[in-house]
């Protein structure tokens, strides 16, 4: 079995739904000759041709409105867009027309879209490349969002997103492309939107988070049982839109105590939602608040001011710590 990095398992899932099926297209800004802008694509338009793999010109908005057409009359397009923050000059497009196809034809029509985007912090790109752009999306019924912490999620959630009758937007953290390895088949399977994992059972504490964050917790997660004996059950989210109630509110029902973890903004954020799901589903369950640990409530900063904001292990240990004081 393979060990791919996050971009080599990408890179082949892509490579099969090309192979698979001819109405799979990939396009988006830089994806063809150059392979896109961290090589997800790399390859991909010399051995399946520029018909299928082709670069298009730097407008989002054209982009997502293209594809809207290509996969309302049968096709499957797979687009890229270089950083998930350049999804809002398509905002429009996409809160308007990819979402709300399905609605607003009676379900004649569906859009079968899955838009590629990295996202997050971590690797210092420039202003405006770096932002958590989840909770604009979790808010927007009628497209799914999810977020892989792994290269064998990240392969099998690709795969259930072309599977899937309607519009996906797959969010690929940027720190985690080239810094984590795993075996990872090279056939095709799928792993199930809308199912967290739990990826460490316990039974004192639930810390839930998906993405970049799923390392970092359980990282925190280590540190604190090493220093206190407690157990850490840690789940990841993997899936935002739609959210996996049942493994939350089962796990926090059991522990009775909770910790979320994301690294974007914290007002209005992931974690926002899933602490009113724990207050509907296991309010009485509860031995102590709900702890958050985000970014700031502020634009991303520059460079060099990252790791000020992003949370880090340390962090995450002394909110897990708070839920455990008498």
């Amino acid at each position: 079995m393979p060990n791919w990095t996050m971009v080599q398992a990408l890179n082949n899932a892509l490579a099969l739904e090309l192979e698979r099926d001819e109405r799979v297209l990939i396009f988006g800004e830089d994806v063809g000759k150059n392979g896109g802008v961290f090589r997800v694509t790399d390859g991909l338009q010399a051995q399946f041709g520029e018909e299928r793999v082709f670069d298009t010109p730097l407008a989002e908005s054209g982009i997502i409105g293209t594809a809207v057409g290509m996969a309302l009359y049968g096709l499957r397009p797979i687009i890229e867009i270089q950083f998930a923050p350049f999804t809002f000059p398509a905002f429009n497009q996409i809160a308007t027309q990819v979402t709300r196809m399905r609605y607003r034809s009676g379900g004649v029509f569906n859009v079968p879209l899955v838009i590629r985007t990295p996202t997050g912090g971590g690797v210092r790109p420039p202003e405006m490349h770096s932002d958590g752009v989840e909770a604009y999306y979790l808010h927007m019924q009628g497209i799914k969002v999810v977020m892989p912490s792994n290269p064998y999620d990240a392969k099998g959630l690709l795969h259930a997103a072309v599977d899937d009758p309607d519009p996906v937007l797959l969010l690929e953290p940027m720190k985690l492309y080239r810094s984590v390895r795993q075996d990872v088949p090279a056939e095709r399977y799928t792993v199930p939107i809308g199912r967290a994992a739990v990826v460490k059972e316990g039974s004192d504490v639930t810390v839930i988070a998906y993405g970049a964050m799923v390392g970092v917790t359980l990282q925190a997660a280590t540190q604190v049982e090493q220093d206190t004996g407690a157990t850490i059950e840690v789940i990841d989210l993997r899936t935002i839109a739609p959210l996996d109630e049942a493994t939350i509110a089962a796990s926090v029902s059991k522990t009775g105590r909770a910790v979320i973890v994301h690294e974007a903004p914290r007002t209005g954020g992931v974690g926002a939602e899933v602490i009113a799901l724990i207050n509907e589903h296991c309010l009485y369950s509860l031995l102590k608040p709900v702890e958050r640990v985000t970014g700031p409530d502020t634009p991303f900063p520059v460079p060099r001011l990252e790791d000020a904001i992003l949370p880090n292990p340390d962090r995450v240990a002394r909110a897990i710590l708070r839920t455990l004081e008498p």
